[in-house]
């Protein structure tokens, strides 16, 4: 009985913890002066697309008016989508990337892979209704990070929100970033949100003017919002 208390209460404070340490990722970004704006909101992370399908595909090649904007304090994340393990490692290298998020169909096995090259490994799974979270189970060992985002017909944000509450059925002990249709409105239903994995939001479409163009003056306001 005494142990059970303790549990909760650590419980509590893990959570309180959380929130009040919560990461946010910008991401979606490719105009260097849009790129100077948003880091100047102090971001923790900000996020590059290579996957050319992409309406905000930044291109293979470092560009380095983009990569002198990024101050060492904001992580630089590379997405990809089922790229070959070859092809990320030389853009991690050439953009002198920290993370690599994994937005396709990556099994367990390719994470493993580009994890053990030293690189910090985000995944991302597309949850709806019918996501077992059971699968996850496979990649626990092998990602430092989860991304939860909104179920689509094709690889990519949404721009809608998913229930947030089926992430209850997640049990795992990898922390994760939420995603999916977050906006500059949304700061009271993520107050109200709470999970004890919950590390980090990530936002991207509900603050742009145009696909890889932010709404830099809402970047300001919601990530000082989110901190206070």
């Amino acid at each position: 009985m005494i142990r059970e208390g303790f549990d909760f209460f650590e419980s509590l404070l893990e959570i309180n913890g959380m929130m009040n340490e919560l990461k946010i990722k910008v991401c979606g970004m490719r105009d260097p002066e849009n790129v100077s704006g948003v880091v100047d909101a102090r971001p923790d992370f900000i996020g590059f697309i290579f996957y050319p399908k992409s309406k905000r595909f930044v291109g293979f090649e470092p560009s380095p008016e983009v990569l002198g904007n990024v101050p060492d304090s904001v992580k630089k994340v590379g997405v990809f989508v089922d790229e070959t393990p070859e092809k990320v490692l030389e853009i991690y290298q050439n953009w002198k990337l920290d993370v690599v998020q994994l937005h396709g169909h990556e099994t367990p096995e390719y994470c493993r892979q580009i994890q053990h090259s030293g690189i910090t490994v985000f995944k991302v799974f597309s949850v709806d209704e019918s996501f077992d979270f059971i699968a996850l189970e496979a990649y626990f060992e092998v990602c430092d990070y989860f991304l939860f985002d909104t179920k689509g017909q094709l690889p990519g944000g949404t721009g809608q929100k998913f229930n947030w509450q089926l992430l209850k059925n997640y049990k795992g002990l990898v922390p994760f970033f939420l995603s999916g249709g977050i906006g500059p409105d949304d700061l009271e239903v993520l107050r109200n949100f709470e999970h004890p994995r919950w590390h980090g939001i990530d936002i991207n479409s509900g603050f742009e003017i145009s696909p890889a163009l932010k709404d830099v003056m809402k970047v300001k306001n919601f990530i000082a919002e989110v901190r206070r």
